[in-house]
């Protein structure tokens, strides 16, 4: 079911902006909807954040489920509280730390896991880049939230009556397990804690001071022993209600500074990012940096929703990573230990299986200085853990999800020059994460070439044929920076491991196929199938995880026409209506599912086999119909950017399919003009006059005014500022480049 979006109206009258109003027209925030995402299966969230803030404050609905990971599910009527801590579209539920919920007496409550609760409407509520509003209908209080990176400043606007305002550190939703909480009483209008949980990330640390900008009358305690069946009494959780007495349309503003170090640590972020209690004052610089790193990409379009669908995943895009160090430095390691980052800034929430492939090519253009720092945080990451992150989460590895995905992270910025963190480190960090030989088969993966699927009990993995592949594209990364670097030996020895991809083709079936330690290809195996051996994908959609060395695939399949036969199945060959497709199989054309990211790259390979206009007709279809300007507008999961970070390169007409190649293949633009403003002081600027719905097929290209028969673009081209112009047309065009 779609949705009006609430921003619609007021966009409308921004299709067509007058010279007048151009300085209004500059203001990209008005084309952030933060409700996109926040129904279905985007699992977003729709408050307050300044980009890659430590703090994202945001309303909780109060009830558990997998609709419900991010906190809040847009077909609900209820709120139980505003957070500080979120994850942007996972699919895994943890954080909802620090909840503050204002109350008038007597309050509603509701039995567990609800609690204190109030119902609201979508007429009473508003979100833009960096601010939420919503009215809390059973007690008629307004809440305004905004932030700065380290903490969250929250208005409540009272009615005249006996008022209240909650913390409850008790509370946890989904995977989410308080450990331990504390709330002590500073003054009147100071208090302190923690709260220490279990979740996805095994031990999680959030520390707090809040200020209140009114003293309030009374405090009252409610603490309850943390009891488990293990080991006993393990914790306090903590309830405060703080009571005040409010005139009608008496403001208090509550303001939270967070830190993962200790509760000084959060009173220095408090006191260094909002020193005063003025609420108007931190909105408007949230929304100002929000609209800096959005005028990074400037795109011209007469349609309203595809400028919000495209400044939308833009803003999505900047959700995470998210800053994990306080301001003098300071930060939690993966060895239990207070490190400091000294002239840098300490990064976490990784979702590196998904957003290697896009949002970190993204990050190379946008945001190259986090990029530095994020690796800089990646070696230290190493340092006190042994291995580089795969998927951390304040200051813990989860261990989810496989490969060993930030090494293409630092080799495509090592290849593009970006930054100053140490490569001889860094490729030392990269081969040691690669030879662990008692982490998730690869020690079987070096040794016979594969990840065995089944046999010995003992060593048996999920998810075999993905981590073949996986652990192959990533033992790639590590040979271009060895070759890049002048280390013969140690490139030819990752070479050579980045084409054990080989050894799980079955030519009998032509398909990538599990195997066990024996050799024997899994019997029985279907590609339609979803099984434990293949990471949230069946056989058809990760066939193609090959971006290294699509010659080589092309080359098993036996010819480019039988590869184009084999991709055309992939987008023709439709499940059956009676098929209970997983969660994660969504957006599917065909076989192809734009909901996960193992499909991403697979829309452009068309281009290696000399049928452009297939690539251009489903990514026209995509960004057409699987983005769309409403609550359930991401057909799948959102996972930390990625899938906003595959619009954003796609809408501009181009993609990342081997993201450290520093080639972008060209698939089909969706504005007449592009952009990208660089950090160098060019700009590269896309041109596509007569592109429409209609218009979809490339017929011709120019690079700098002149014939460009490539099928690709390069980040040499991209940082030089060179002019890209696509004539477009309502029919396929001629093959105009050659890419063998």
């Amino acid at each position: 079911m779609r949705h009006i979006s609430l921003l619609a109206v007021s966009l409308l009258a921004l299709a067509a902006c007058t010279p007048e109003k151009q300085q209004e027209a500059d203001d990209y925030t008005q084309y952030v909807n933060p409700f996109i995402g926040t129904d279905f299966t985007g699992n977003t969230y729709p408050g307050a954040q300044v980009p890659f803030g430590m703090v994202q404050l945001s309303p909780d609905n109060g009830l558990p489920g997998w609709d419900r990971i991010s906190g809040y599910f847009y077909p609900d009527t209820t709120i139980a509280g505003f957070s500080h801590t979120h994850l942007s579209g996972t699919g895994a539920g943890d954080l909802y730390d620090i909840s503050f919920m204002p109350v008038t007496r007597p309050y509603k409550e509701a039995p567990a896991p609800l609690g204190v609760y109030s119902t609201f409407s979508h007429n009473d509520e508003m979100a833009s880049a960096g601010y939420y509003r919503v009215l809390l209908k059973d007690y008629n209080i307004n809440v305004e939230l905004t932030a700065t990176e380290r903490c969250g400043i929250q208005r409540y606007t009272f009615p005249k009556a006996e008022a209240s305002v909650f913390l409850n550190l008790k509370k946890a939703m989904n995977w989410d397990f308080t450990l331990d909480s504390y709330i002590e009483v500073v003054d009147s209008m100071t208090i302190r804690g923690y709260r220490f949980s279990q979740g996805w990330s095994p031990l999680q640390h959030v520390y707090f001071e809040t200020r209140f900008s009114k003293p309030f009358m009374a405090c009252h305690m409610d603490t309850t022993s943390i009891v488990t069946k293990d080991r006993g009494r393990i914790g306090t959780a903590y309830i405060a209600r703080f009571d005040f007495n409010t005139e009608k349309d008496e403001e208090i503003l509550v303001t939270t500074g967070i830190s993962g170090v200790s509760m000084e640590g959060a009173g220095k972020n408090l006191r260094a990012e909002v020193s005063k209690d003025d609420f108007d004052y931190y909105q408007a610089q949230a929304a100002k940096t929000w609209n800096k790193q959005l005028s990074k990409i400037e795109v011209k379009s007469s349609d309203t929703d595809d400028l919000v669908k495209f400044y939308t995943a833009l803003y999505h895009s900047m959700i995470a990573p998210t800053i994990y160090s306080d301001v003098d430095g300071s930060y939690y390691g993966p060895d239990q230990q207070i490190h400091k980052a000294d002239g840098w800034t300490n990064y976490s929430t990784f979702s590196l299986w998904d957003t290697y492939r896009a949002s970190h090519p993204l990050f190379t253009y946008t945001e190259p200085e986090r990029a530095n720092d994020m690796i800089k945080g990646f070696l230290k990451f190493y340092e006190q853990n042994g291995a580089l992150p795969l998927w951390n989460l304040y200051g813990w590895e989860t261990n989810m999800m496989i490969g060993y995905h930030a090494v293409p992270v630092i080799v495509d910025a090592y290849l593009k020059g970006i930054g100053n963190f140490d490569p001889e480190k860094a490729l030392e960090a990269c081969i040691a994460t690669a030879n662990r030989d008692d982490y998730r088969g690869i020690g079987d993966y070096k040794k016979l070439g594969y990840v065995p699927a089944y046999g010995d009990p003992k060593k048996w993995e999920n998810w075999s044929l993905s981590k073949t592949l996986e652990y192959a594209y990533d033992d790639y990364c590590i040979a271009t920076m060895a070759k890049k670097m002048g280390k013969k030996e140690i490139a030819d020895e990752f070479y050579k491991r980045a084409q054990n991809y080989r050894n799980v083709y079955n030519p009998a079936t032509s398909f990538m196929q599990p195997r066990d330690e024996k050799g024997n290809f899994a019997a029985n195996f279907s590609p339609d199938d979803y099984t434990e051996d293949i990471c949230e994908s069946n056989g058809w959609q990760y066939f193609w995880s090959v971006p290294q060395d699509l010659d080589g695939l092309v080359g098993l399949v036996g010819s480019k026409e039988r590869f184009a036969e084999k991709l055309d199945s992939m987008f023709t060959y439709v499940p059956k209506s009676t098929e209970d497709l997983p969660i994660f199989s969504t957006g599917m054309i065909g076989q192809y599912a734009h909901g996960n990211e193992p499909s991403h790259h697979v829309i452009y390979l068309y281009n290696k086999v000399g049928q452009p206009w297939k690539t251009q007709k489903y990514v026209a279809e995509v960004l057409h119909n699987l983005y769309q300007n409403a609550p359930d507008g991401i057909c799948g999961n959102e996972d930390c950017g990625q899938m906003s970070a595959w619009f954003v390169f796609s809408s501009m007409g181009f993609y990342p399919v081997d993201p450290i190649s520093g080639k972008y293949e060209i698939g089909t633009p969706i504005f007449p003009e592009v952009k990208m403003h660089l950090a160098n002081g060019k700009t590269f600027v896309v041109l596509a006059p007569a592109v429409s719905r209609e218009n979809i097929y490339v017929q011709s290209v120019k690079l700098n005014g002149r014939p460009y028969d490539k099928s690709y673009i390069t980040h040499e081209q991209i940082m030089n500022g060179d002019t890209l112009e696509f004539e477009m047309g309502n029919r396929p065009g001629p093959v105009w480049y050659n890419n063998m």
